[in-house]
């Protein structure tokens, strides 16, 4: 029995038979899957104060770690000009044996970013010259690319914020920055592997559209994503170890004395406090999401977003309750970044069109 016409693919110049659209959608999922690992990589840097261990910015040669006890040696002594060391860890005691485990963390998410780009940029070449990628998905490719790019570069500036004598911490405007242009990034792969998918199913299947709802819910969960990093880059997670109240009222003490913009973006109660309970606005604009995914017949991605928050809020009640445990908090930015790409899904699914 002959395929159907549908499902053949058509030979390219050179006359091999291209990638279908679902080889393409395939390995996109596989980059996102990379990306999720790296934000838990990232987390992780964060949590165990990894991420000013490396003073420069070197992308090629900067993949090998120090191979040499001297190359080890000015490696911390470049890291021992730094606040974070003559404030923090210096006085602490920190020996060459501790440096090595912040470096190895920060080096790890280094690399995986390396990593990240190769996985992308090589197979996007490789589907470029053979002509497997369908008309009018390059420019949202090259985009993908972009930001990939971008990514690095903003992670750079996140280090630099933090390497002056004066300052133990990178700036956490920087640090959300970072984190959201990685989340949307993984939020673009998703969607455009689920278009490929479809197209593959169909060829005369058109690009879904975003619509005001998944728009809404996006910017919601943006903000909540938005206050996690700025919690964790003011350590705002340690302020209280209570659940529901904080320091036994609802809402804490804060210093309002910079005025209440700098409350607001700065003080450490105030942002936990902001994150922990702007969580049940992004609750209820998800279920608001997954309930007109539903009606669209896409149960299982309405599971997806219902599971990811619900397991997300009991992660963060934990989270504060064990006074961010590392292993709770990694788990707890694994949880965000899985919620994010069904979201992703759910977003799709209300703006997929026939």
């Amino acid at each position: 029995m002959n395929a159907p016409a549908s499902r053949l693919t058509p030979p390219d110049r050179s006359g091999r038979r291209a990638a279908r659209p679902r080889t393409v959608a395939l390995w996109l999922l596989c980059v996102a899957a990379l990306v999720v690992a790296m934000v838990v990589v990232g987390g992780i840097t964060r949590l165990t104060e990894s991420g000013l261990s490396i003073t420069e910015w070197k992308p090629v040669t900067g993949a090998l770690p120090p191979l040499s006890e001297a190359q080890w040696q000015a490696e911390f002594a470049a890291y021992q000009q730094i606040g974070e060391y003559q404030q923090i860890n210096g006085p602490a005691g920190m020996t060459l044996a501790d440096y090595k485990f912040i470096y190895f963390w920060e080096w790890s998410h280094r690399l995986l970013g390396r990593l990240i780009g190769l996985a992308f940029a090589l197979p996007l070449a490789w589907f470029w010259l053979r002509g497997a990628i369908p008309a009018g998905y390059k420019p949202r490719l090259l985009a993908l690319l972009a930001l990939g790019g971008l990514q690095g570069v903003f992670g750079w500036y996140m280090v630099r914020s933090g390497l002056s004598t004066q300052t133990t911490d990178v700036s956490h405007f920087w640090l959300s920055i970072h984190l959201l242009t990685a989340l949307f990034t993984l939020a673009g792969l998703v969607w455009t592997a689920l278009d490929l998918a479809a197209l593959d199913a169909d060829p005369a299947a058109r690009p879904a559209r975003l619509t005001g709802v998944a728009a809404g819910v996006g910017l919601v969960l943006a903000i909540q994503l938005m206050l996690g990093a700025w919690v964790a880059g003011t350590n705002a997670g340690l302020a209280s170890d209570s659940w529901p109240l904080m320091q036994g009222r609802f809402v804490p003490e804060a210093d309002w004395s910079h005025g209440a913009l700098w409350a607001l973006s700065h003080d450490p109660f105030m942002l936990h406090f902001l994150h922990r309970w702007w969580a049940w606005a992004a609750v209820a604009a998800l279920i608001l999401l997954a309930r007109a995914v539903k009606r669209r017949g896409a149960r299982p991605a309405s599971v997806a977003i219902h599971s990811a928050f619900g397991i997300q809020i009991l992660l963060g009640i934990a989270t504060v309750l064990t006074g961010v445990a590392l292993w709770l908090a990694a788990l707890h930015q694994l949880v965000g970044a899985l919620l994010v790409a069904a979201t992703a899904w759910g977003a799709y699914e209300t703006g997929r069109r026939p």
